[in-house]
Order: structure tokens, then sequence, then C-alpha cells
């Protein structure tokens, strides 16, 4: 009996080093970004970390299809869908050229910029609205011969800050709504006033920045329209989509069935054949959300118990200017989507879980603009600048997104509480 005993102790201590090993080793992969000498990706690593999770004994193939929140990933594929169609119907084409053509000062344009990028990413995901808006917006800042950085600058702390608004902002947005069950109408309500005020801030911060760029009064010339080819029917189908899925997720229907519904809509088309809608989707983003789901669970399952989360959630979790420091900290050291997956435990037994949530989508949020790799969004936008020829710098991204950061967390803080 006693050697039962024992044996049953040394395998629940091994599982949960095991557990414990598998976390920390994925968590710091998405960290990091790399592993030298492999070609492992973010996505990779997490989903070898959930296979591992599983192979190893630490959950079972059942509890690990379980631990996969079917409701986010729904909801981000069919966001995707829409995106796809909007971008391959040659809607933002279209956006960026009235813009073009009716903003005359550099202050106009940037204030454009800063609004039309909040404004899409608060219902369209962050991460493909830089996608999207990045090459057009170095268009529009190389035809007007216009130093490119500020306006780069602009899309990805912009499409950070107004993706809070609402649960369709970003993908930590989504898991948040999907675990908290938060109506979307009441996640706007609570957090669209500071999306609002950040968008301003914005504008302020990068107009302060590079004064000499926007503090004249030099018009831009007369820009002679490009001829913007786009199909019309489908940008008609698609806004109307997109309106009609709004209206839903405001009117308390299922945001999760209604996005995969509409993107499930958008593919029955003969206009747009569906493998060139398949090839703008983020699939390894897809898969990297999966692998997340299943580690996270794994790691709950040996080493998270309540007296653990009990004595963490004594920390003054219940504070709001705590957990948006403890968010915005984790979500800088390991991104922000695994942050929220790592508080989830502890925020589900605070004293006030529903204003908790909502901290934690504000804080994991707006932490993105604290430095150039803080969000995906903002990789992306470096990135396709990258391939441009355009250089966006640590320092020159830093100088900017880290005030920005503290001021925006500091509204949040003051409108949650």
């Amino acid at each position: 009996m006693l050697d039962m005993v024992n044996a049953q102790i040394l395998w629940h201590n091994a599982a949960t080093l095991t557990a414990i090993a598998i976390f920390v080793f994925t968590y710091i992969f998405i960290a990091v970004g790399k592993l030298p000498g492999y070609h492992l990706d973010r996505a990779g690593a997490a989903l070898l970390g959930a296979c591992l999770m599983v192979w190893l004994g630490v959950l079972s193939l059942e509890d690990a299809y379980s631990a996969i929140d079917f409701d986010t990933i729904a909801l981000l594929l069919g966001m995707m869908i829409v995106v796809a169609n909007l971008r391959l119907s040659g809607f933002f084409l279209l956006v960026n050229e009235w813009v073009v053509l009716r903003a005359r000062y550099p202050i106009v344009l940037l204030t454009a910029i800063v609004l039309l990028a909040g404004t899409l990413s608060a219902f369209l995901v962050n991460d493909t609205i830089c996608l999207v808006m990045t090459p057009l917006v170095l268009d529009v800042s190389l035809r007007l011969k216009r130093n490119p950085i500020p306006y780069l600058l602009a899309v990805a702390m912009a499409s950070n800050v107004g993706s809070v608004a609402t649960i369709t902002g970003n993908p930590q947005n989504m898991i948040v709504g999907s675990l908290s069950r938060i109506h979307y109408g009441s996640f706007a309500a609570a957090l669209a006033p500071v999306a609002i005020a950040g968008l301003v801030l914005t504008i302020a911060m990068i107009a302060a920045f590079y004064r000499r760029e926007f503090l004249t009064r030099e018009r831009f010339k007369v820009t002679v329209a490009k001829q913007v080819r786009f199909n019309q029917p489908i940008v008609i189908k698609s806004l109307l989509v997109l309106t009609a899925m709004v209206i839903l997720f405001f009117a308390g229907q299922p945001v999760a069935k209604v996005a995969i519904l509409g993107g499930a809509y958008m593919l029955f088309t003969r206009r747009i054949k569906a493998h060139k809608v398949y090839r703008e989707i983020d699939w390894p983003l897809l898969v990297m959300f999966a692998g997340l789901f299943v580690v996270v669970a794994g790691f709950e399952r040996v080493a998270l118990t309540p007296g653990v989360i009990a004595a963490v959630a004594r920390q003054h979790l219940d504070s709001v200017p705590v957990l948006s420091l403890v968010t915005a900290t984790l979500s800088n050291l390991v991104s922000n989507v695994p942050a929220v997956l790592m508080l989830k435990s502890f925020v589900a037994n605070l004293a006030d879980p529903h204003r908790a949530w909502l901290v934690v989508a504000m804080a994991s949020t707006l932490a993105g603009n604290f430095t150039l790799v803080g969000s995906v969004a903002n990789l992306i936008v470096a990135q396709r600048a990258q391939g441009a020829g355009i250089t966006i710098g640590f320092w020159a991204y830093f100088k900017v997104g880290a005030p920005l950061t503290v001021l925006t967390i500091l509204i949040g803080i003051w409108w949650l509480r």
C-alpha cells in the first residue's frame, strides 16, 4: 500500500514537472520567437507543446480537444474571411484613394490614418488591418514625398489603440469575450471611450515627436487620382454582411456564430475563387491559438491548484492599477495572447471578474504599443515596411510608443475604476 502511495506521489510530481517544463519552454519560445539552428516558428512551438502535453500523459486527447476554445477560433476565422473579401474586392484601395485626394495637409493625413486604422481595427481585427494598410500608407507617403515613418507608426499604434474598443478588435479581446461571456455591447460601452481618448492622444503624440513633419502650413501638391480596380458587387456585399454582423453583435447574438456564418456566406460567390480567400487567412495564428489553449490547460491541471490560485488572487489583483500593471508586464514579456491565457485562472476567482476581464483586455491591448515587438500588429507593419526599403528602428518606435502606452493605460485605469 505504501509503495502504491509513493508511486502515485512520484507520478504526480513527474507530471507536474513535465507540465511546467513544457509550459515554460513554449512561453519562452513565443517570447523570443526563434530557436538557434531551427526553423520552428511560434505556431509550431505552441503545437509541439500541446502534443507533448498529450504524449507525456499530462492531458488525455479528449481533454486536449476540450481545452481548445473553438468559439475564439471560429470568431477569428470568420472575421479573417470577411476582411479577405474586403481586401480582394478593392475596398481598401478605394478608401486609400479617397483619403489621398482629400488630405491637403500632413496633420490632416495623419489624423485620417489614425482614425481609419483605429476604427477599422475595432471591428476587423487589428493584425489584418495592419497587413492591409501598411502598403497603402507607404504608397501614399511616397507619392506625396513625405517621411513615411510617422505615418507607419500611426498605423501600428492606432490599430492597437482602436482595437481595444470591441471584442472583435484583436485576438486577446476575442479570448476575453469568450471566457468572460461579456455582452458585445457592454464590452464596447466600457472600453470604446478609452479607445477614442487613446486615438486622440496618438495623433497628438506622433505630431509632437515629429513636429517638422506636421507643424507646418505646407499643403500637399495636387495629386492625380490613380485608377483603382475594384469589384463593386463584392465591395457592396462585403459591407452589407459586415454591417449585419455588427448589428447582430450588438443585438446580443453569439459573436462566434455570427462571425463564422458571415464568413461562410462570403465564400458563397461566383466572383472570387475560394483559394484566393484562403491565402489571405493567417492559418499559423489559428494553430498557435489551438496549441496555447492545450498547453495552458495542461499547466493548469497539475500546477495551478486552488490554493495557488487563491494565494495569487490575494496579491491585490482586485485592484485595477495592480492588475493593469501585471497584465501589461506579462504582455510585454510573453506577448498579449499568452498573457491573457496565463491570467484566466486567476481572474475567474477575483471578487469582480467582469471588471477584471475588462482590465485585462484593456491593459494587454494597450501594452502592445510599448515596444516594436510588443504586438504582432507592430511587427507586421515593420516587416512590410522593411520589404519596401523603409526601416522602423526600435528607438524610433519606443520614443513614441512607450509614453503613449503609459498614458493610455493610465486613462484606462482611471476610466475602469
